[in-house]
């Protein structure tokens, strides 16, 4: 199933990303994680492509596995940073024979051992070339993108990067994810200044529960997220408590979930760590909201 037939759907859903294993010692440990994930029927999981797309092998196997064995609806991701065009279309094959109908198409992370002058040979250069590339495949994919309500970390300006949006979803977007937020009031901003832009493909918030202490500083050196004072507060008082701090994570996830669906966002995608755990407990909070 193509994810615009889910996102035009108006009852309201949850759905989660997971990732494919660091190494390969790993596959076991997290393809039981991801399964336990699945096992929640979500009306569709995104699997990503592997750090540097050094495991990415690992993502169709994925998306193939939990379709066949859950029949969970798969978006698959697909970098193109530091990528040949032989590759890509190779990977753009190995994706559509898989039967897997939907792909997220990425730049991917910059390695940072690689220079500008690196640079000048890439087939690649942004997500728009990797979007192009899928629509002139002749495959029947639905393609999404990525969105960043606080704008992209290269970008000079809103203005500049809803601008370059525009551009990527003229390519061929068929709707877009964010970037992780933890301030919903900078998504609703975001929302209304890209309809103003001529952006009216769906867009999808991405959620994620900030279950232990760490993974503030990387979440911050990921996407550059502002962290409100009243996050800020909940980590200040429960951060060393492993277990409070978790409880309270994912209570603040679970009140910007409640507060997009309370206004009229009917699908959020939660970036769920591979944690079943976490994934199930939003569930549990939601689940007469979403009639579970």
């Amino acid at each position: 199933m193509k994810l615009t037939e889910i996102l035009q759907n108006d009852k309201l859903s949850l759905s989660f990303e997971v990732f494919p294993p660091k190494t390969d010692s790993a596959f076991a440990s997290v393809e039981q994680a991801i399964d336990q994930i699945a096992a929640l029927h979500p009306p569709f999981m995104s699997v990503t492509y592997g750090a540097g797309g050094g495991t990415s092998q690992y993502t169709l196997e994925i998306a193939k596995h939990v379709k066949a064995t859950y029949g969970v609806p798969m978006l698959a991701h697909l970098t193109c940073v530091s990528s040949r065009k032989q590759t890509v279309a190779k990977q753009i094959k190995a994706i559509s024979e898989a039967g897997i109908q939907n792909v997220m198409a990425l730049r991917g992370d910059i390695p940072a051992h690689l220079s500008d002058a690196d640079r000048t040979t890439w087939d690649y250069h942004h997500a728009i070339d990797l979007v192009r590339e899928l629509r002139e495949s002749g495959a029947d994919f639905c393609i999404g993108g990525a969105c960043y309500p606080e704008v992209h970390p290269e970008s000079r300006n809103q203005k500049d990067d809803l601008r370059y949006l525009a551009e990527k979803v003229d390519a061929g977007c068929d709707f877009l994810t964010t970037q992780m937020f933890f301030d919903n009031n900078l998504f609703y901003n975001f929302m209304y200044k890209a309809r103003e832009a001529g952006i009216t493909v769906p867009v999808l918030p991405g959620i994620m529960p900030i279950t232990n202490a760490t993974q503030v500083e990387r979440a911050i050196k990921l996407s550059g997220s502002h962290m409100p004072r009243r996050f800020l507060s909940l980590v200040d008082r429960f951060g060393n408590d492993p277990a409070a701090m978790k409880q309270a994570g994912i209570a603040y996830a679970t009140d910007q979930i409640i507060d997009l669906f309370a206004n009229n966002v009917t699908h959020v995608h939660v970036y769920s760590m591979n944690k079943p755990d976490v994934a199930a407990a939003i569930l549990a909070n939601l689940s007469d909201i979403l009639g579970k």
